[in-house]
């Protein structure tokens, strides 16, 4: 192929969240697995020694990183130290294919505190959440009412991108959780916004779905405090279903109403 026609098609890959190389063969995972062979009548012994993976190969051990994160989050007496601590934290898998830690962006003073689930490829390549189409609809969001970056703080759920865009696992969040718990503790703000149905249910406990629960003030326990906290859908979700859009500015002028005194 051209050399024009290769980089085009890597573009188009990377556009479209692809992250590995796959075979050139494409294999059939439905068929059944082909007989192992039998090994040599006499194997050498240091063939047949248990090979034990060097700590950097091993995963990281999930309740090892449960307890590290819940020591190393509540050590923390400031954002700048957390993110210290996330930066040397260990404890999640997602690090090791992320590029960027995104820890936050906006004003931590800001008496609004907006958070998303985790990055994605552009929030991932500059380290800042919200930066990609997401991110510019949640500014024209903010706008709305009266707000930009400059007045709201900004974070995520999980703090690395998952490969290729995918949704981060139960465990993976349940690990990363501790983190932005302390976060929001840190930032102690007057407004809790979740932004998506997955923000939405590990802050505020719920299992009940976006649709149901968008637009409802709800008591959030900051540690320091209890704040109003609101879920709304997620930016991600608007470019999806911009009919949808109608709904979010009922959310937004309630905030705004929260934050001009006149919420009820």
């Amino acid at each position: 192929m051209p050399r024009d026609a290769i980089a085009a098609l890597l573009e188009w890959y990377v556009a479209n969240g692809v992250d590995v190389a796959v075979e050139e063969e494409p294999t059939d995972r439905l068929a059944p697995p082909r007989p192992m062979a039998q090994p040599p009548a006499a194997a050498p012994a240091e063939l047949t020694r248990p090979v034990t993976l060097q700590a950097a190969e091993a995963p990281p051990d999930p309740e090892l990183g449960h307890r590290a994160a819940r020591a190393l989050a509540h050590a923390a007496p400031t954002l700048e130290a957390l993110r210290e601590a996330l930066t040397g934290f260990e404890g999640c898998a997602l690090k090791l294919t992320a590029k960027s830690l995104v820890f936050s962006d906006g004003n931590p003073a800001g008496r609004v505190m907006l958070v998303g689930e985790a990055p994605g490829r552009e929030e991932d390549l500059q380290g800042v959440p919200f930066v990609g189409r997401s991110g510019q609809l949640l500014d024209r969001m903010l706008a709305a009412i009266g707000l930009s970056r400059d007045d709201v703080y900004i974070a995520n759920v999980v703090p690395w991108r998952p490969p290729g865009n995918r949704t981060p696992t139960p465990q993976e969040t349940a690990i990363c959780r501790p983190f932005i718990e302390r976060q929001i503790e840190l930032a102690d703000p007057d407004f809790l916004i979740c932004l998506g149905g997955a923000a939405a249910k590990e802050l505020l406990a719920t299992t009940e779905g976006i649709l149901r629960l968008r637009g409802q003030w709800h008591s959030y326990d900051t540690g320091k405090r209890s704040i109003r906290a609101m879920a709304t859908l997620h930016p991600a979700y608007l470019l999806r279903q911009p009919l949808q859009k109608r709904l979010v500015w009922r959310d937004l002028l309630s905030l705004r109403a929260a934050l001009d005194g006149q919420g009820g």
